[in-house]
């Protein structure tokens, strides 16, 4: 019986400090990563300048062409991301005031996501290799339900979102394989050609008085940076479009810019407009903000 405790005993201890190296191994490396993301280009960025940086989900990320901005002289960067909610906006927000990064103008999207305070399990994964390194990361996260699992047993934050910080992107990340999110200033250009679902139903989503809302709000303030929130368009064939006027009553601070391209020929979904209809955008937005 002695023996079979003693052999338990040693597995157990073998197995805690096998986890222990590879927390370490992991971690360590994606720490000297900072080319594959947006995310972890803003944790190991310098100090930056910026006339407009936008946030928001995929409705920021394929909406809004940088590239525009900077042919008219105004420093920008996209750092949307597609499937993210305010969640993890707010939080890349706060990690960019850390770093010093000088904003004048914060574009957000704001709209479906202002429906829930859940981060996006995907998205999120990716601030987890610097949770022991970041006290605001720490912070962000020390309501989640699994925080004492992700924060205290080592190497489980690797294993439970394993497809986004797992061995195969941490061996692309020791590698150096690159990516294509930090191209065309953050922006990503969806096909002209209509590939998803040209229908939508929001009539289950109402917004909340959503606390990430809040806090990007207060950091702005506190900042001094101005901030332009917006609800970016949608295609013709969407049930529950009253969501967008809810939004409006809920937050009149919030420009509503959901029916500013029409014509299902610039969507590629009914959600997300098309290279050609971003750009449509885009121009509308530079003209009604900076005058350009």
């Amino acid at each position: 019986m002695q023996r079979f405790i003693r052999l338990i005993a040693f597995v157990l201890v073998t197995v805690l400090l096998l986890a222990v190296v590879l927390d370490w191994v992991y971690t360590t490396i994606f720490k000297q990563s900072s080319t594959r993301g947006k995310i972890e280009y803003v944790y190991h960025a310098s100090p930056q300048q910026y006339d407009v940086v936008f946030l928001g989900s995929s409705r920021a990320n394929n909406h809004f062409v940088a590239p525009l901005f900077e042919a008219k002289g105004i420093k920008t960067f996209n750092y949307g991301m597609s499937a993210s909610h305010l969640f993890e906006a707010s939080l890349l927000l706060k990690l960019m005031v850390e770093r010093h990064f000088v904003i004048k103008n914060l574009i957000l999207e704001t709209d479906l996501n202002l429906a829930n305070e859940k981060r996006d399990a995907g998205i999120s994964a990716q601030f987890l290799p610097y949770l022991h390194d970041s006290k605001i990361i720490k912070e962000h996260f020390a309501q989640e339900h699994d925080f004492w699992e992700l924060y205290y047993i080592p190497f489980y934050r690797y294993v439970a979102f394993e497809t986004k910080i797992g061995f195969r992107e941490m061996n692309r990340s020791w590698r150096g394989v690159p990516t294509n999110y930090l191209e065309n200033l953050g922006y990503h250009p969806l096909s002209g050609k209509k590939k998803g679902n040209m229908k939508n139903d929001i009539r289950a989503l109402n917004p909340l008085d959503n606390k990430y809302y809040k806090e990007i709000k207060a950091i702005c303030k506190a900042h001094h940076i101005r901030l332009i929130s917006l609800m970016t368009p949608m295609c013709s064939n969407v049930k529950g479009m009253d969501y967008f006027d809810k939004v409006k009553s809920k937050y009149p601070e919030i420009y509503n810019y959901e029916n500013a391209v029409e014509g299902d020929q610039y969507f590629s979904s009914c959600g997300h407009l098309n290279d050609e209809g971003a750009r449509k955008f885009t121009r509308i937005i530079m003209k009604d903000f900076f005058g350009k």
